[in-house]
């Protein structure tokens, strides 16, 4: 398969990206095709969909030998499930798929066309591969069931940010980063409430640590 475009989001490394597609709405990102794919034409008619389909590489997660067997991070890291029951990056094929908002089609900049998303759960130059358009009456299943994950999804940390430390976040970063700090970044196995973690997020390194359901923050480096 060919890389038809690569994202653009505030994650330089893989910590602290949102586990799914979604969870935080207001994170932004940007498409920007790879120059034989710089077609205006590709996109005509997309921009009637509120939400968009990205097919695209765990290009950080690639191995030569996989496992049927995994252990979830998100069910304590101690738990095996089927490869195919789980949406582990360590596959036989290194294919991921998320649901995003399609918040703009920019036709004409200097890098050729643009799509503007949000809640993209994606590595910042993570190749795409595909783009389609989410089917509202085929997509959704609001009848569908979930099993552990779901019991899993709503927990939240009380997010605690000193404003000496929030200040140094540019405003309109900082609802977003309070958003991914709540959603508890850490594998579900890590519980050591004397440990500084530490989250690349739009060029700042936020150390923090998290005791109970309470989340601290104790530096934001730059």
């Amino acid at each position: 398969m060919k890389t038809i475009a690569r994202i653009e989001t505030d994650f330089k490394t893989k910590f602290g990206i949102p586990r799914q597609s979604g969870m935080i709405e207001g994170l932004k990102g940007r498409i920007v095709f790879e120059p034989e794919f710089r077609n205006g034409d590709a996109l005509r008619g997309l921009e009637v969909y509120s939400h968009i389909w990205l097919i695209w590489e765990f290009s950080e997660s690639i191995r030569k030998e996989w496992s049927p067997m995994v252990r979830p991070p998100r069910l304590g890291g101690n738990k095996r499930m089927g490869v195919f029951a789980t949406r582990s990056p360590f596959r036989p094929n290194p294919v991921a798929l998320s649901c995003v908002k399609l918040e703009n089609i920019e036709l004409h900049s200097p890098e050729g066309p643009l799509l503007h998303v949000s809640g993209a759960d994606m590595m910042d130059g993570s190749p795409i591969y595909d783009i389609k358009p989410y089917i509202v009456f085929a997509d959704s299943h609001p009848d569908a069931t979930g099993g552990l994950i779901n019991a899993k999804a709503t927990h939240m940390l009380r997010v605690h940010f000193p404003e000496a430390l929030l200040i140094c976040i540019p405003e309109d970063k900082r609802k977003v980063l309070q958003a991914i700090l709540s959603n508890d970044p850490r594998p579900s196995y890590q519980d050591d409430p004397e440990r500084v973690y530490g989250l690349s997020y739009a060029g700042y390194d936020i150390r923090f640590m998290v005791a109970g359901n309470d989340l601290a923050v104790v530096d934001v480096i730059i």
